[in-house]
């Protein structure tokens, strides 16, 4: 998209390989500019000894091939190295100091960072992020799936 700023996603601790699947295509489906960052354990289209992950691979339907990737295990090292390119970390996290995501304007290179399925992110992370940002529930559930929460947080910036 013109005029849209650099958009990267860092997914932290995801468990589930169908998460990072479907994330790969919404990634790719935005035409994310940035890069996909895959730090702690969240699994990788091709891991550490060189082989195909075929789970992610299925879920991502081709989408890893199309979208840049780069595994990261020191995500304290990567906001380093992202605060000093002048990006800005957003976190997609419930917290006292959350604000509604369509309040958040993305003015310049951006990094959103999404957690765990089961324990979100951890307070160290939120603290060293610039803003988070929460998706409004209505109903009885608390949150959303972590693909489902970033396609619409991803779809939304993309399109304003």
């Amino acid at each position: 998209m013109k005029n849209q700023p650099e958009i990267s996603l860092i997914l932290h601790n995801l468990r589930s390989v169908h998460n990072v699947g479907a994330i790969f295509r919404i990634a790719d489906a935005v035409g994310i500019s940035g890069k996909i960052y895959l730090t702690g354990y969240t699994p990788a289209p091709i891991d550490r000894f060189g082989r195909v992950s075929k789970a992610v691979i299925k879920t991502a339907l081709g989408a890893e091939k199309f979208v840049k990737w780069q595994k990261f295990q020191n995500i304290s090292k990567l906001f380093s190295d992202l605060k000093a390119k002048s990006y800005k970390l957003i976190a997609m996290e419930l917290a006292p100091d959350s604000v509604d995501y369509r309040k958040i304007k993305l003015t310049g290179p951006t990094a959103v960072i999404v957690g765990n399925e089961i324990r979100g992110l951890p307070k160290l992370i939120l603290d060293q992020c610039d803003q988070i940002a929460e998706i409004p529930m209505r109903g009885k559930k608390e949150s959303l799936n972590v693909a489902v929460a970033c396609g619409i947080f991803l779809f939304s910036s993309y399109h304003k």
